[in-house]
């Protein structure tokens, strides 16, 4: 058996790491700022001492929000999507499996293309309908065709997709504004530019309280990675299980898609990465997923604003440039092994 690293001690540093990647990101942008120039916005921040207007501004008013949104969004899809391949016994899934993104796109989509609601979080608003929406049909089908089994889960879903996809497709189409197929790309590909204090609260406590009910049930969660006779056989409710999974998933993936769009391979990699570090046991790897997400789409979000400068260009470019080499490195090991309840 291969020896994984101890689960706390990786814990602790992905955390260090964490704080130390907050700060450092933070000072990058149009204008570039020293760590310490972020250290005493924050400090100010937090004691009320004087600061220079202008880099409060930069740093507590625009980067701060920005790249928490990152923690929490990064987080939360690595958690998902760790939550997700246990569910549809699959390594290739990642938490848009379910046809939630495109239903989001949907709501999104129409937002952008047609101008009918206004205000800062309308299009977060029409994302999240259209993702909660998706995910009712995905699960209506799915059920009514004869349960929520992996196989039937991923197949409603990716049809679905495919068909939210094309009504997408027709409302960018019917557009009376040309520019709203780039507005469309943009977001579709995953961007946090939007990032605002206000916005923070319903993706943070979102994150926190699903994950700690998904940690909770950490146990189940290995029983079915074994399989369902296995789990029926220690007594778990399965097609129960399956269902409030089902339900977990679509909401934090509605939440974070509505946020930031739709952001790749975060969901994917990230568990394979946790996988490799401290084992499929669920409890070990979920808190540990999680940190790794949080901590790459940190330094995702800053490549994407000063690879190009001035140009901003969507994460999902970036995250399918490091990410597809990655995660065939990481299936090119011989001692990996894709297990949800493995050691």
């Amino acid at each position: 058996m291969a020896r994984r690293a101890p689960t706390p001690l990786v814990l602790l540093l992905l955390v260090a790491l964490l704080a130390v990647s907050v700060v450092l990101s933070t000072g990058f942008g149009a204008e570039q700022l020293a760590p310490g120039v972020v250290l005493d916005v924050l400090r100010a921040q937090l004691t009320g001492g004087p600061v220079d207007l202008a880099y409060h501004t930069i740093v507590w008013d625009l980067r701060i929000p920005r790249t928490l949104l990152a923690v929490i969004v990064g987080a939360g899809l690595a958690v998902a999507g760790a939550g997700i391949q246990t569910l549809v016994r699959n390594p290739l899934a990642d938490p848009y499996l379910l046809g939630v993104s495109s239903g989001a796109s949907v709501g999104a989509v129409a937002v952008i293309t047609t101008g009918v609601f206004a205000g800062a979080f309308a299009l977060s608003a029409g994302a999240l309908v259209g993702a909660l929406v998706g995910a009712l049909l995905v699960f209506a089908v799915a059920l009514g065709q004869g349960g929520l089994t992996p196989l039937r889960l991923v197949l409603t879903g990716t049809v679905l997709a495919s068909a939210f996809a094309s009504i997408a497709s027709f409302l960018v189409f019917r557009a009376a504004d040309p520019r709203a197929a780039e507005s469309v790309l943009f977001w579709l590909l995953g961007s946090l530019a939007g990032a605002q204090w206000a916005g923070l609260a319903l993706p943070a406590v979102t994150v926190a309280v699903l994950a700690v009910l998904l940690f909770a049930g950490s146990g189940w969660l290995d029983a079915l990675a074994a399989g369902p006779d296995t789990a029926a056989a220690l007594g778990i409710p399965v097609r129960a299980v399956r269902g409030a999974l089902f339900a977990v998933f679509a909401v934090l993936v509605g939440v974070l898609v509505a946020v930031a769009g739709g952001i790749g391979f975060v969901g994917l990699i990230l568990p394979h990465v946790a996988r490799l570090l401290v084992g499929g046991r669920h409890r070990r790897m979920l808190p540990v997923a999680g940190c790794a997400g949080a901590v790459f789409l940190v330094w995702v979000d800053v490549a994407a604003r000063v690879s190009v400068r001035p140009v901003e260009i969507p994460l999902s470019v970036v995250t399918g440039l490091v990410g597809a080499p990655v995660f065939l490195l990481l299936m090119g090991r011989r001692r990996y092994r894709f297990s949800g309840g493995g050691a």
